[in-house]
């Protein structure tokens, strides 16, 4: 009877660091993890309030931006753009949206050879567009996140 207690505790003793299994490593764990999320795409896009009760996400994005030139043509004053640089007829403007909601914006430069003074045409991009309406971050695994994108703003409407 001895002999079989002895034999079933170096069993027991010998099955329980069977099950002793190690905890993977969590910085492995995170990169791993890390390197899946694809970081070029968000889960769901700005918003802005026309575009809130859009339910797909197709159709709130583009509805999203859509707003947004619209908005920025209103509000830039493009009679004062064309009167000042009559060749001008589109410039892209970079959006910055933050997750804490705030909005950046700037004019690029052209890459053809039509040219204007991008330091008064971004003064005027800043000076009309301070109060822009409140626009919702995009979100990313369900965390707020910057997002930024270049928008055509069309100056001259051809007719």
């Amino acid at each position: 009877m001895y002999k079989k207690l002895s034999l079933f505790f170096v069993f027991l003793v010998v099955s329980c660091q069977y099950f002793d299994a190690k905890a993977p490593d969590e910085n492995v764990l995170l990169q791993e993890e890390l390197k899946k999320i694809n970081w070029s795409e968000v889960d769901q896009y700005p918003s802005i309030f026309q575009c809130d009760t859009i339910q797909d996400v197709v159709i709130q994005k583009q509805c999203f931006f859509d707003n947004l030139i619209k908005i920025i043509q209103e509000r830039i004053g493009i009679d004062t753009i064309q009167m000042m640089y009559p060749k001008v007829d589109t410039i892209d403007v970079k959006v910055t949206i933050n997750a804490d909601s705030t909005l950046k914006f700037e004019a690029q430069q052209p890459k053809d050879s039509i040219t204007y003074d991008f330091v008064k045409i971004d003064s005027i991009l800043k000076n009309r567009l301070s109060d822009f309406p409140k626009v919702e971050p995009a979100i990313k695994r369900g965390i707020k996140v910057k997002t930024q994108f270049v928008v055509p703003v069309i100056i001259k409407v051809t007719e």
